[in-house]
């Protein structure tokens, strides 16, 4: 893996800026928000439960959400222009916490100049050949008429997004999420990123990948990983269904994959229903058990951590809802969700205290509809770690290792796994 010395302990707090500092993003206004300084007197928060690095959504000159990029070059003054970006770059290093830019390189607005231009000039113009065509239209991605696909077999937008990484890369972020990869032909990155790590060979890449095979679009692309979407399925419909076979059987996917790379894992994202939405209300701490205890490179979704809900629709604005706004500082935020945070500080600590969990290797026994318990074992052998589930109404037998968690604390000290429970072993 690229920048090994700090990417494979990374914890990822995940943001969406335009919605997390209150910006308009329907186009109807150019509302500003708070500006990106209004995430300064957040990185306290994030560091406080775990987390070490700050995953930024889009934050480029666009039209209205941010995934419609209008300028690659320049943050979009909702959120402040490049001057808040550089000051909230510095105040994260200076607290030791890296920062992840979202780079949408499959797609532009339509209304980005080069698509203005193309269309002018047809589909074998000069600028006509930097994007693709669906006919005699440019073709749109996925269907969603606003965003444009680029044209990745043109040698003019590779060099422009490897200028636009080095770009930023030069200007202080440590690495990039990259949207929609797995949209864009694998051997697109394999030529970009060569240039762009001569430059900075520290940085982190990143890949949104919903389907496909993960293991060899990371080997032919480049990337050092991708994010782990079939395990985030399987987490909250195990939970939902109380079917802990669907988990069982997607770890032993997991675990064939951190043997080859580490990928990003997570319950929550800026593009799904919130998991305190998703799973039942007496289950949610054990999304955090297991993204705290698993292989790979976790991410929280902002607000996840205080166990805010929210319902993604399939209509106009139906994003709405699980991107909102955040109060001025964390002081603001309902104690309501206090719980729920103090189980990421105590899971992710202890993640911090056995760091080689980040590519240990995962089984599960003692397997049933409702109970589990998944052992990760240190690739070299020697430390073991044992997340015992319990779904059921009734108590399970406890591993035999000494208890270092529990969902109850009433039950810290007991030879069982209480009724809807967890609890975390040595061994």
């Amino acid at each position: 893996m690229a920048a090994d010395s700090w990417a494979r302990h990374a914890i990822w707090w995940h943001v969406y800026p335009l919605g997390f500092t209150g910006a308009a993003t329907d186009g109807s206004s150019a509302t500003p928000g708070r500006g990106l300084r209004h995430l300064v007197g957040w990185l306290d928060h994030l560091v406080g439960f775990g987390a070490n690095g700050l995953l930024l959504g889009p934050v480029f000159h666009s039209a209205t959400h941010g995934y419609d990029t209008l300028d690659h070059l320049r943050v979009d003054a909702r959120l402040g222009g490049d001057e808040q970006l550089d000051e909230l770059i510095a105040a994260a290093h200076a607290r030791g916490v890296r920062v992840l830019l979202d780079g949408v390189f499959n797609h532009v607005s339509a209304e980005h100049p080069w698509v203005r231009d193309a269309v002018t000039g047809g589909p074998t113009s000069v600028a006509g050949r930097l994007v693709r065509w669906d006919g005699d239209r440019p073709a749109t991605f996925e269907g969603h008429g606003a965003l444009v696909a680029l044209n990745h077999d043109d040698e003019r937008v590779r060099a422009y997004v490897g200028d636009v990484m080095t770009h930023w890369l030069d200007r202080g972020v440590d690495g990039w999420r990259l949207d929609a990869a797995y949209a864009v032909p694998a051997s697109f990155w394999a030529a970009v990123l060569p240039g762009v790590r001569a430059r900075h060979p520290e940085a982190w890449f990143l890949g949104e990948m919903i389907h496909g095979d993960y293991a060899e679009y990371v080997a032919e692309s480049g990337l050092d990983s991708v994010t782990q979407y079939e395990l985030w399925k399987a987490i909250w419909s195990s939970l939902v269904d109380r079917n802990l076979w669907e988990l069982a059987w997607t770890l032993g996917r997991h675990d064939e994959l951190v043997a080859t790379f580490l990928p990003q894992t997570f319950v929550g994202n800026h593009d799904v229903t919130r998991i305190a939405s998703t799973v039942p209300a007496e289950l949610l701490t054990h999304t955090v058990a297991l993204l705290a205890l698993l292989p790979g490179i976790p991410s929280v979704y902002a607000g996840d951590e205080h166990g805010f809900r929210g319902v993604k629709e399939e209509r106009v604005g139906g994003d709405d809802e699980i991107r909102p706004a955040f109060p001025a500082s964390p002081d603001e935020l309902s104690p309501i969700g206090l719980p729920v945070y103090r189980v990421h500080q105590e899971l992710f600590g202890l993640r911090r205290r056995h760091p080689w969990l980040v590519d240990g290797s995962v089984g599960v026994s003692e397997l049933s509809n409702t109970a589990a318990r998944i052992t990760v074992t240190s690739r070299g052998g020697g430390e073991a770690l044992t997340l015992a589930l319990n779904l059921g109404t009734e108590p399970v037998p406890a591993p035999a290792g000494a208890r270092l968690a529990a969902s109850d604390p009433a039950w810290a000290d007991a030879g069982s796994v209480p009724p809807n429970g967890w609890a975390v072993h040595t061994g």
